[in-house]
This record gives C-alpha cells, sequence and structure tokens, in this order.
C-alpha cells in the first residue's frame, strides 16, 4: 500500500499528531510520503522523521491579539493558488490519501476518485461532543474545509460516539518540579504574557514562544524559542501548563497528570469547543476573554489530576489500514477506549 499523508501546518497540534504516525508507519514498512500545507517551509522544524516531504501553500488562518481575524485570513490566503495546487497535485500510484485537516491533498483525492481517510481532532466535533459557536459556517467549514471519504475524529473521551483517543507521545517523568510552570501561549502578545506572570515570583515559568517581548522579563520567567526536545522535558517535569486550548497540548498534559490553564484562541470554533469539553470533564481551569491574574492565582494552588493513560492509537490505526477493511470503524474505537482507564468522574461525562 502507498499513502500520501496531507498534514495541517497551522499550529504544532496536526504536526504533533503526524509524528506519531510517522514512527507507526515506519514501523509496519508502509510506503508513505507527506504534504504539509499552512504555512511557509521555513516555519517547520523537527521534521525528520517525515523524510523527503513536500510543501505548499494551502489555507491557513490569521490572527491578531489572541483571536482569529476574518480580514486577514480573508486576505492572507491566495485562493487562486490554492486551486492550483489542488490541480497540480499528482496522485497517480497512491492507494490512500490519509489526511489530518489539510485541504489541498483532500481536495486532490476527491476530484481524482482517490480513497481518503481524515485523521483530526476536528472529525470528533461531527459528533454532538460538547461544542461552542457551533453554526452553519463551522458545519460548512468541518465538511468542505478538507472532505474524505472516512473521517476519524480524535477526543480525550468518547462521548458515547465512535471516536479515537488522542495521539499522544510524551517523555517519562523524571522529577515533578511543582514550583516550574510550562507556559505555551503562541497567539499572544510576548509583552502581555510578560505582564501577566511578573507578579508571580514564587513560581518559574518556563515560556516556549516564536517571539521575543520588548524587554528582558525578570529572572523568574525564561524565555525560549520552540525547541521540541526541551519543551517535551518541560512538559514532563513541570507542575502545570498554561496554554491555548489546543487539543494535542492538553492532550499531552492529561496523559502526564499536569493540572492545565487555558484561554482560547478566541473566534477559533475548536478551541472554544475544547474549552466547553474540558470544562465538562473538570479538567481544566479557563480564562475566557483575557490572562487573567486572578485566575492563575487560584490554579497555581489547585492539586495535580490523576494521570490518563491512552493507548498506542498510532500503532492500532495502521494495523487497521493495512487490514484493508474500512467499513466498521466503531470496533477499532471500542477496542481502544477498552485499553483506558478513565477517571471516575470522568465516566458518566455527556454533551
Amino acid at each position: 500500500m502507498r499513502i500520501l499523508y496531507g498534514v495541517q501546518g497551522t499550529g504544532n497540534g496536526h504536526l504533533s499528531r503526524a509524528r506519531v504516525m510517522a514512527r507507526a508507519l515506519q514501523k509496519q514498512g508502509v510506503d508513505v510520503d507527506f504534504f504539509f500545507s499552512g504555512r511557509s517551509a521555513e516555519q517547520f522544524f523537527d521534521m525528520q522523521c517525515f523524510g523527503q516531504y513536500q510543501v505548499q501553500s494551502g489555507l491557513t488562518f490569521a490572527t491578531e491579539n489572541g483571536r482569529v481575524s476574518v480580514a486577514k485570513t480573508a486576505k492572507e490566503n491566495a485562493w487562486l493558488g490554492f486551486i492550483k495546487d489542488v490541480k497540480a497535485l499528482d496522485l497517480t500510484g497512491y492507494d490512500l490519501v490519509l489526511n489530518d485537516f489539510e485541504p489541498v491533498s483532500a481536495w486532490a483525492a476527491k476530484n481524482q476518485g482517490v480513497a481518503s481517510i481524515g485523521i483530526s481532532h476536528q472529525a470528533a466535533l461531527n459528533f454532538p461532543v460538547p461544542k461552542v459557536g457551533d453554526n452553519w459556517f463551522n458545519d460548512m467549514m468541518l465538511s468542505y474545509f478538507a472532505p474524505v471519504d472516512i473521517a476519524l475524529g480524535c477526543h480525550w473521551h468518547h462521548f458515547g460516539f465512535p471516536i479515537l483517543p488522542p495521539f499522544v507521545e510524551v517523555d517519562a517523568v523524571e522529577q515533578q518540579l511543582a514550583h516550574q510552570i510550562l507556559v505555551y501561549l503562541p497567539f499572544e502578545s510576548p509583552d502581555e504574557i510578560v505582564k501577566f506572570l511578573t507578579p508571580f515570583t514564587d513560581y518559574t515559568f518556563m515560556i516556549y514562544h516564536a517571539n521575543q517581548p520588548s524587554l528582558p522579563p525578570p529572572e523568574h520567567i525564561q524565555w525560549h524559542g520552540f525547541d521540541r526536545t526541551g519543551f517535551k522535558a518541560a512538559m514532563a517535569n513541570c507542575g502545570g501548563v498554561i496554554g491555548n486550548a489546543g487539543f494535542e497540548l492538553a492532550s499531552e498534559a492529561l496523559t502526564l497528570g499536569k493540572k492545565l490553564l487555558i484561554k482560547p484562541l478566541l473566534g477559533q470554533f475548536e478551541q472554544l469547543s475544547n474549552v466547553a469539553a474540558l470544562e465538562l470533564l473538570g479538567a481544566a481551569e479557563c480564562m475566557k476573554t483575557h490572562l487573567d491574574p486572578e485566575s492563575l492565582r487560584r490554579w497555581l494552588k489547585a492539586p495535580m489530576p490523576e494521570a490518563i493513560h491512552y493507548p498506542e492509537v498510532g500503532d492500532a490505526l495502521v494495523t487497521w489500514l493495512l487490514k484493508g477493511d474500512w467499513s466498521q470503524p466503531e470496533k477499532l474505537c471500542q477496542s481502544l477506549w477498552q485499553e483506558v482507564k478513565l477517571p471516575m468522574s470522568w465516566q458518566k461525562k455527556s454533551p
């Protein structure tokens, strides 16, 4: 079987899931080529596991001051270029297109009659799981942004639907540094982050951000450019995580038993829905509209939650794909959730 794997490059969550899948596919000797869009080629990093991959512009969402900007999104996307990229992507020789919410390869597969299977958190939102901001536009986005023949969603809880557990790969916890907090707020202003954290001098904050603050931060705020190895080590050993409401970041925190303080990207349907799910499960504290020092003060005193041990979803999914019988993904989902011991407080939760 020869596979083209299309991955949305906006944010790092899709890439994290693709890395898990890349290793699972390699272990079983699958012939796979990777295709990325959503950011420029020079903005991708730690890509060795993907071999000789392709990059195109695709489509992305523009942000400004911690929220999605509709005007900038419309202006910055090259729509004619997108159509051209779809027509130019030749899928001759591929048996299957795997797709993680990547529009170029999804539309190319649809146009060329190649089988396609979606693997994304967005696909879970096709079910009546906890959602905020659900409207006709978001329904259209879920259906037509990256259309596939079979859509496999993943979520922290199955909520009674055929949904996969998260694809998670984390470092082992070597030490628990209770007063060291990991901060990943890529859509927030660096200066606003520094202002938010400066009063809390009893803690060390490990910030990972693409940009630098205008002035050197105080000693208890340690600033890092994004480095996946350092980030994973900090995640494993920290005493808590402050982040936006992206799916993969929360998945890693839940797997490691880290308390979680989130501030969603406003105007982003997926992140607002993630907040709804995490609040229903009692799995995170949320700052709804701004970086709130009082929420941080309360959260810093909160205890650590129970770790959730999710199975090796990537390995099981590749085995299922190679069998070629894709008509009943429900059995795959059910078998994987049977391996998960959810917290008692989660077990009867429904949207």
